[in-house]
């Protein structure tokens, strides 16, 4: 699910969180989607990243897995792509419906259980910033495996380990996997958020251990149409660490198939 990373410190109340209670989308479903709608780092830089790795998606299946309320969701539908779209909020995923219509599948579907589509269902997966949700990397890329043709691919998006190392102080192990939480603050509403960090090299050993071939790492630079919209931040966005993005591939069969 995309998430605003560069978060205006007004957004940010405290440096703790309610993990019990945490990531509950359906409570401010609303409000967070008309936040990243036509911002600066969802909507100029994280979501024109992610089309340009996936490419001519021209009639390809595409799983969008975590689509929030459906932006990146909408954008490969327009472009051509069979979409369909799995999310953990149910609020999240009303938005999606009344943005998409009925022309595209959408299934409430928490990715840290089994996925429910057949083996080699897709040609790709897209994950815009939501494996940092997950602690254990493991049983989820396995099943995105699963559901991916040979020779398919995935193209995820995670907060990038520099900057997510940053957040708190005093600064934890950079090899350990760890937990950091926040309140979000959107139109006077706070929010307890909690992610997981983890180093570069565990990220990677995450997506062969599933299966998968590195096919691509990119930190991309923003649209260069946001310099002129969002002339303050755009230095910043466009000459300091913000996501990081991977293209891995599920190795084609040693028969050559393609579904």
């Amino acid at each position: 699910m995309e998430r605003l990373t560069d978060v205006p410190e007004s957004f940010i109340q405290s440096a703790s969180a309610d993990s019990a209670q945490a990531n509950d989308y359906d409570s401010f479903a609303q409000a967070y989607s008309a936040e990243n709608e036509n911002n600066l780092v969802n909507a100029y830089y994280e979501r024109p990243a992610m089309l340009a790795l996936a490419g001519d998606v021209a009639g390809r299946r595409i799983l969008d897995a975590g689509c929030g309320s459906g932006p990146l969701t909408a954008a490969l539908r327009d472009r051509g792509a069979v979409v369909t779209g799995i999310d953990a909020s149910a609020g999240m995923l009303a938005l999606a419906r009344r943005r998409l219509g009925d022309d595209v599948d959408l299934h409430v579907v928490d990715l840290r259980h089994r996925l429910p589509f057949a083996d080699g269902a897709f040609d790709d997966v897209v994950a815009s910033l939501v494996l940092h949700y997950l602690e254990d990397w493991g049983p989820t890329l396995a099943e995105l495996r699963r559901v991916l043709r040979p020779g398919g691919q995935l193209i995820a998006s995670v907060d990038h380990p520099f900057v997510a190392y940053t957040i708190q102080d005093p600064r934890p192990d950079y090899f350990a996997t760890t937990s950091y939480s926040f309140n979000w603050t959107f139109n006077g509403q706070s929010v307890p958020m909690r992610f997981w960090r983890k180093p570069l090299h565990a990220m990677i050993d995450a997506f062969t251990t599933a299966g998968f071939r590195l096919s691509t790492i990119s930190e991309p630079q923003p649209d260069p149409a946001a310099r002129e919209l969002f002339p303050d931040e755009f230095h910043d966005l466009s000459s300091k660490t913000c996501f990081l993005f991977f293209v891995v591939e599920v190795p084609p069969s040693s028969a050559g198939s393609d579904d």
